[in-house]
């Protein structure tokens, strides 16, 4: 009797194991359904993927992470958990993780072209309510349109850059030549320092997208800011008059000797390291630059205070005018479609973009794409005269390659390449991408 009781009693122990277990078990599974919903068990999470990581993009980080301390401490019940890449492993990574559809709540993308596959995927949700709400004219016009594909906008810009013709006061000082406003007086400054054995121009086109700025501000001097774009959205064609010219121009600098000897087989940081070196006279580079020529004290306060910028010059009889700049927004932020938080998702973005404008200019020296009111703010003066260029500007034509799919952007750049080459005649420069895009159609 005994012996059955202790049996008896090892059976209710058991059975007691047991439940609690299956509690146990419920409980499991409810924390995981919440991860899966993405919470912690006591609040929510977003994940969020961006690319500047501390040691190679340390301004940038240090913003990044004091706006998430205070996301988070303005929001106890939401987590931002971060991940970051370098530039290409970044690109590779999204990639791949839009094959099975599991890109983060929210990460950095760029407009047009690369945003095109993530959306006729319907990977990417829709912003418009936050420009409709919250970040209302926020941006500077023009911005904000570059991450939209048929009328809706799925990513906003948080930088804006501009490319101007930075250029040596002192050597142009030294060689008798002033700014120029017209392509030929342009021409007549290359000439003089030419003839003075100076090289007028630092490119370094290994990389290809730096000698498209080139034709880029030809195109649009020529045939206005239109004739590019037209070309490339196919209203309109590569074979454009004014796009052949554009070409014949860029070949006539190029035949007078304007650009830094062995440019093709350069990298645009050689190049700049000429123009550093004041080995060179002009560098045309996008304003992310703006910290080299006035707040990086690698370079001699001399040498800076002897950079100044001029805008690209005008042709005449040309369509297009001197406050048309060639440029656009930076990287931006995304929205997963099918985020399980993309509503904090949202407004983690919304935080985000007016905290990156308020600061970034003066702790990162970067341009957000986000207005920005210069009264009061501790800039340096070229700063300042970029920001009010901005906000005059008649056009911001967006980087050719990047409005192009990878395809027909990779023979836009290796035609760039063969053109500064002389290895193809402007006719075949602009045919050659003609049937790349035509293609396409």
């Amino acid at each position: 009797m005994i012996h059955a009781w202790k049996k008896l009693l090892l059976l209710i122990a058991f059975a007691t194991v047991l439940v609690l277990a299956a509690c146990g078990g419920d409980s499991d599974e409810a924390s995981s359904g919440n991860n899966e919903s993405g919470s912690d068990g006591e609040g929510k999470t977003i994940e969020f993927m961006h690319l500047w990581p501390e040691g190679s993009s340390k301004q940038h980080y240090e913003i990044v992470e004091g706006i998430i301390d205070e996301y988070e401490s303005n929001h106890s019940d939401v987590k931002v958990e971060v991940e970051i890449l370098s530039n290409e492993q970044y690109k590779e990574k999204l990639k791949v993780l839009s094959t099975s559809n599991e890109l983060p709540d929210v990460g950095m993308t760029w407009a047009a072209g690369f945003l095109e596959p993530y959306v006729s995927g319907n990977m990417f949700a829709s912003l418009d309510d936050l420009l409709e709400g919250p970040l209302k004219d926020k941006f500077v016009p023009g911005t904000a349109e570059a991450y939209a594909i048929d009328d809706t906008t799925y990513g906003l810009p948080l930088e804006l850059n501009i490319t101007p013709l930075f250029y040596n006061k002192a050597i142009f000082e030294e060689n008798g030549v002033e700014v120029p406003e017209t392509l030929e007086e342009f021409k007549q400054v290359v000439q003089t320092l030419v003839d003075n054995g100076v090289t007028p121009i630092a490119l370094g086109n290994k990389d290809r997208w730096t000698g498209s700025m080139w034709y880029m501000y030809l195109a649009d001097r020529i045939g206005g800011p239109q004739s590019l774009n037209d070309a490339i959205n196919r209203t309109g064609s590569f074979e454009d008059p004014s796009l052949v010219q554009a070409a014949e121009e860029l070949k006539s600098l190029v035949d007078m000797d304007a650009f830094l000897n062995g440019y093709n087989g350069l990298g645009n940081d050689e190049a700049k390291g000429y123009f550093i070196n004041e080995q060179a006279a002009m560098y045309l580079m996008g304003s992310w630059d703006l910290p080299e020529w006035t707040t990086n004290e690698d370079n001699p306060q001399e040498f800076r205070d002897s950079i100044g910028y001029m805008k690209f010059p005008v042709v005449e009889g040309g369509e297009g005018d001197k406050d048309s700049f060639v440029g656009g927004p930076g990287v931006g932020l995304f929205v997963a479609e099918n985020s399980d938080v993309k509503e904090e998702a949202k407004d983690f973005v919304s935080f985000f973009v007016e905290k990156w404008g308020e600061q970034s200019v003066e702790k990162a020296g970067v341009i957000p794409a986000t207005k920005v009111d210069t009264e009061g703010t501790d800039l340096p003066q070229m700063y300042v005269d970029v920001l009010n260029d901005l906000n005059q500007a008649s056009n911001i034509t967006l980087y050719a390659d990047v409005q192009m799919s990878a395809a027909v952007a990779e023979v836009h750049l290796d035609m760039i390449q063969a053109l500064f080459g002389d290895a193809v005649s402007p006719e075949e420069f602009v045919k050659e991408q003609e049937n790349a895009l035509a293609q396409e159609e």
